[in-house]
């Protein structure tokens, strides 16, 4: 499965148009980061578990998404967009979208 933020992919043509396709998942914080962050608050700095869990629940978001794009026999999807939304004090939403596509390669190649 192709994916990108481009509304083309170079060297193919987009041979059929199968729709949305999006992927989401909800992250909720943990007790133990937490307490991790606040002690990072107090020094400064990144604040790693945070990144990695955001990270984790971004692939997790993306593949749900391709997973969409397969089942309706897409090869590629385009114009590809995440987004992060607060669901609570202690929640986010993290969701993948784009435009699932079938290809074909370009005459020229």
């Amino acid at each position: 499965m192709i994916i990108v933020t481009t509304d083309f992919i170079p060297g193919y043509e987009i041979k059929e148009l199968k729709g949305f396709v999006r992927g989401s998942t909800v992250q909720s914080k943990h007790i133990g980061r937490d307490i991790m962050a606040g002690l990072k608050n107090l020094v400064g700095g990144e604040i790693t578990d945070y990144t990695n869990m955001m990270d984790q629940a971004r692939q997790q978001a993306i593949g749900r998404m391709v997973e969409h794009g397969e089942s309706k026999g897409a090869d590629a999807v385009i114009a590809v967009r995440l987004e992060t939304s607060s669901i609570s004090s202690s929640a986010s939403e993290i969701m993948a979208y784009g435009t699932a596509v079938t290809l074909n390669p370009s005459p020229s190649n």
